[in-house]
């Protein structure tokens, strides 16, 4: 998969994402099975405030030739899509998440994997 691919699906998967947990954070917790209470609110909407950020990085980085500044980038996003499964994956295996949230942890790893990608020398 070519970089500006990867990127413009991260973003539009942030843009899909970023907007509802900021707006509707009782919502999308019900969806996934969560309590929605004053603590969830606020991590979720600060998890749709990151989501907003990674949005605008992919947007704007899309077209980055290869550089010492793009690699920062594929390493930044690495990092956080394979975090982030990681934590889902606890959340899931402990029950706090219903079955939807294999959804949310197969597009982190989707990420992680595509990111990863480009971290491996080309040759």
């Amino acid at each position: 998969m070519k970089f500006k691919t990867l990127m413009t699906i991260k973003a539009a998967v942030c843009l899909g994402f970023g907007p509802v947990l900021l707006l509707f954070p009782a919502w999308i917790l019900g969806l996934l099975g969560t309590a929605y209470c004053t603590g969830s609110a606020l991590t979720a909407r600060e998890y749709g405030a990151a989501l907003m950020g990674n949005l605008l990085l992919t947007w704007l980085a899309r077209n980055a030739e290869e550089s010492l500044a793009r690699r920062a980038i594929v390493w930044n996003l690495f990092a956080y899509d394979a975090i982030a499964l990681a934590a889902t994956l606890v959340l899931l295996l402990r029950g706090v998440l219903n079955p939807l949230g294999w959804g949310i942890a197969a597009v982190y790893l989707f990420f992680a994997v595509g990111f990863g990608c480009f971290l491996v020398p080309q040759k």
